[in-house]
């Protein structure tokens, strides 16, 4: 195996493959000093001010003169980004292949949508009834039978001493959910006094299967425990008979994230992420990439994708508006990597940004959605949320991904409100979190080809639409959060 990797002809850098010492030679060059995995060396001198340059772009710039064969890292290398800025629409030509659609089995429902799970979803209005939403899921599970597996409570802190458009966008993303095609059936749990009650909430639903939605105020029942299990047999008897039948890919619609990366991200997992997006898209599907300040550094590469001028506008309201954000709160923008990204070779926003984009593939960008909207045509899009990893899944969730491919170097045994593929950027990390890891793209690094890879994932993922369960799903790890923007009364 290789020692080390240059990602692209132009890069001045290259990345460890292994742990490499002081005196090693690797890829032509001396290392001056150990270079842990995963993090990057110069090939090349560089001089103070000067671009360092990885995955074919800048990551930033040198902070003092730079010897080849020495660590490239915080220690040396300062993010190039500044504030919002100005943006000129400037298109590439996009792969757009065709292939004719796959069929998976999945449950198809009424309003045309595809499951690929019947559970039983309990909804609060509010945090302040997550005890009998959770209680509710308990004791129902017994009653489960035929194609209905489990019921499953989502908590959350919100629905009520919220303001404007931070309480507009719960309310829309809890109706997102109550609409979602993986759930057989939904109780909408209200408490009777907040603010976002299920009156409120009713309107956002928009395109739902109302026969398979249920409602309960818990003051005004007499007994909350006793009604919300009766209207949860209702949603079990009703959906039980259900049965998975043939389906045509162009009804999947992915989600693409990624948490805890390391220096082989974007070398392995997240270009074989982008592979299965290109397949799945080529067959009529739709993929979603979301966590938009991972975004910052490589907007202009998914800019010059937008198929149109009208996307390529919508796409700099997306990155401006989360500057905005930033700004508003008083906080910067380009804040360095987590602890963890730093740890794991990740040396700027820069750095993070071009790895993460790799999960979008090379297809043209055809959708953008603010935060709550959902999905409404094939291909990519881009989706308004920030990068933190299960609120960023739960709008995947929300805008209609039946399931979240979840790239790490890091590890998480997470899971949000739909099926959470964890993807190993490292073969170390799935041998040793073999009950977080559901599929290993370490691989790449011992003989795999990119495309050999992504198709493996391609399949695995579509055996996952047919049933398969994926670790989150087998330790009964479903969680739920809202982004929160606002002042809290």
């Amino acid at each position: 195996m290789e020692k080390a990797v240059r990602i692209h002809p132009l890069d001045t850098v290259a990345v460890a493959l292994a742990a490499l010492q002081k005196g090693d030679s690797a890829l032509g060059v001396e290392l001056k000093e150990n270079i842990p995995a995963g993090h990057k060396f110069a090939l090349v001198p560089m001089r103070k001010d000067e671009n360092i340059i990885k995955y074919g772009q800048p990551i930033g710039h040198a902070d003092e003169d730079i010897a080849p064969g020495h660590h490239v890292h915080i220690h040396n290398l300062k993010t190039n980004l500044s504030d919002q800025l100005s943006y000129t629409y400037a298109p590439v030509s996009c792969k757009q292949e065709k292939a004719a659609p796959d069929i998976f089995r999945g449950f198809l429902r009424e309003n045309g949508k595809a499951g690929i799970r019947n559970d039983i979803w309990i909804i609060p209005t509010v945090g302040c009834v997550n005890g009998i939403a959770q209680n509710l899921a308990k004791m129902a599970q017994e009653y489960c039978r035929g194609s209905v597996e489990k019921v499953i409570a989502f908590a959350h802190p919100y629905g009520c001493s919220q303001m404007g458009d931070d309480q507009e966008a719960t309310r829309q993303l809890l109706a997102d959910l109550c609409a979602h095609p993986n759930a057989g059936g939904v109780l909408l749990l209200g408490l009777g006094c907040e603010n976002s009650g299920i009156d409120t909430i009713t309107p956002y639903l928009g395109d739902h299967c109302e026969n398979r939605l249920r409602t309960l105020i818990c003051q005004d029942s007499a007994d909350e425990m006793e009604d919300g299990l009766t209207l949860i047999k209702e949603l079990i008897d009703q959906a039980a008979g259900d049965e998975r039948q043939d389906i045509s890919t162009e009804k999947l619609v992915i989600g693409l994230k990624c948490g805890g990366s390391d220096g082989f991200s974007g070398i392995t997992a997240n270009p074989a992420i982008g592979v299965f997006s290109d397949l799945l898209i080529a067959r009529g599907g739709a993929t979603v990439l979301t966590e938009v300040p991972e975004m910052f550094g490589a907007e202009t590469l998914l800019m010059a994708r937008c198929e149109n001028e009208e996307l390529f506008s919508q796409t700099v309201r997306l990155i401006n508006d989360f500057k905005q954000y930033y700004e508003d709160h008083h906080q910067t923008i380009y804040e360095n990597p987590s602890p963890g990204n730093k740890a794991g070779g990740i040396s700027s926003l820069e750095d993070k940004a071009l790895g993460c984009t790799q999960k979008s593939g090379d297809a043209p960008v055809k959708g953008v959605l603010g935060y709550g909207e959902r999905v409404g045509c094939p291909g990519l899009q881009l989706l308004s949320a920030p990068g933190n990893d299960l609120v960023a899944s739960t709008a995947l969730a929300a805008a209609g991904a039946q399931i979240v491919l979840f790239s790490t170097g890091r590890g998480t045994p997470f899971g949000c409100p739909v099926p959470t593929v964890k993807i190993s950027s490292n073969s170390a990390l799935a041998n040793k979190k073999t009950s977080w890891i559901d599929f290993d793209a370490g691989r790449l690094l011992s003989g795999m080809t990119l495309d050999e890879l992504g198709k493996e994932l391609y399949d695995y993922v579509l055996r996952v639409a047919q049933g398969e369960k994926t670790k989150n799903e087998r330790y009964g790890i479903h969680d739920l959060a809202i982004f929160k923007r606002g002042v809290t009364l």
